[in-house]
């Protein structure tokens, strides 16, 4: 199965979707993304969209100019090489961007799991075909209209709830956090992911709100390269402690973080962590040190789809993420991600187990690389 052309294409989606702005941070409207379509000489072909950050055209350049060379001619099926390859390859000149690789990983996965006939997920190897579903926020204005969105949430059927606090002041945060749980009760999974706005004594405060109102997880509360604070902090707490999630190179980037227990559980995801290979790697380093690897959201919902399909290949990630609105994020994948009663569902038709809406990828295209 040799590969014979990877093309990108570089996408703005359409009006109405949330842009940078949506996120502490961030400015400007609208997203944009990528999307890899690897194809080989026996007519098999692949689509997967990626993150492209604030320009689909920068990255789709970019990946374009270095990824090409890099995988056609090569078998598709030797994921693996191709893998160790990169990453050396990488080292030399390429330099990309870590969420670079994850797409075209996805589709050497995808062009495999086709041509076995198999859905992704026992492709890998299935763990299990069902997994709990939580919803997280973006930045939202107030206590207010957080409580209501976790309500809505709740109402939907989801089975729990992650908050992107705003950062402006920790006061605020935890009253946040104290809204929220008083609004969907005791029972609700919550967890809190304040993206690293503290100084140690601030998210050490916070952990001891959380720990009295009952969240599950206090989530990169300090800097993922700051792993002698976040060692100090995990001790500190009886709340677990996640991070890693933006930590480049993994696995290797996590085998510390793990060894010495720098947090009680590590992030990855297809997009950010190296594909289905680097996730996977991530996950089975974690699980050897008895440690959860929470499997991090991938923004788009044909990412999400992948994601669902490592979840479904390993046990030591609870639950499945999806960003709130869901229907803002499904851009591409027609019928939605296989939720039912707050559950994914993992699909048993072959690949995917979905198709994508390549009339919607051509509508948005900006440019071909």
């Amino acid at each position: 199965m040799q590969i014979s052309a990877l093309d990108i294409r570089a996408c703005r989606l359409p009006d109405g979707l949330p842009g940078p702005g949506s996120l502490r941070g961030g400015a400007g409207d609208g997203m944009e993304c990528v999307v890899y379509t690897m194809r080989t000489t026996d007519g098999q072909e692949a689509s997967m969209l990626g993150f492209a950050g604030r320009s689909a055209k920068g990255a789709g350049a970019s990946a374009a100019a270095s990824l090409r060379p890099f995988f056609v001619g090569r078998n598709a099926l030797d994921r693996e090489g191709a893998w160790h390859d990169w990453r050396r390859a990488d080292r030399w000149w390429h330099h990309l961007p870590a969420h670079a690789y994850g797409p075209a990983d996805c589709c050497l996965w995808l062009l495999g799991a086709q041509a076995a006939a198999q859905p992704l997920w026992r492709y890998i190897g299935g763990a299990r075909d069902c997994v709990p579903v939580y919803a997280s926020s973006l930045v939202l204005p107030d206590a207010a209209a957080y409580a209501d969105e976790a309500r809505a949430v709740q109402a939907a059927g989801l089975r729990g709830y992650k908050i992107h606090p705003p950062g402006r002041s920790l006061g605020e945060d935890i009253d946040i956090h104290r809204a929220v749980r008083q609004a969907v009760g005791d029972d609700f999974a919550l967890m809190s992911d304040p993206v690293q706005p503290y100084t140690y004594d601030e998210a050490l405060r916070l952990g001891r709100a959380l720990e009295q109102l009952g969240y599950l997880w206090l989530e990169e509360p300090l800097p993922d390269e700051s792993p002698g604070a976040l060692a100090e902090l995990t001790r500190a707490l009886d709340i677990p402690v996640i991070g890693g999630e933006v930590l480049a190179k993994r696995p290797y980037a996590l085998a510390d973080y793990c060894a010495r227990r720098v947090v009680d559980g590590v992030r990855a995801d297809v997009s950010w962590s190296g594909g289905v290979t680097g996730t996977l790697k991530t996950a089975h380093l974690a699980e050897a040190f008895h440690m959860p690897c929470e499997i991090h959201t991938a923004i788009f919902h044909p990412l999400e789809m992948v994601n669902l399909h490592v979840c479904g290949a390993v046990r030591n990630s609870a639950w499945f993420e999806v960003l709130w609105p869901m229907d803002r994020f499904s851009f591409a994948l027609p019928g939605g991600l296989p939720i039912q009663d707050g559950v994914a569902i993992l699909p048993e038709t072959p690949g995917l187990g979905a198709t994508l809406d390549l009339d919607a990828i051509e509508n948005a295209t900006l440019e071909v690389f």
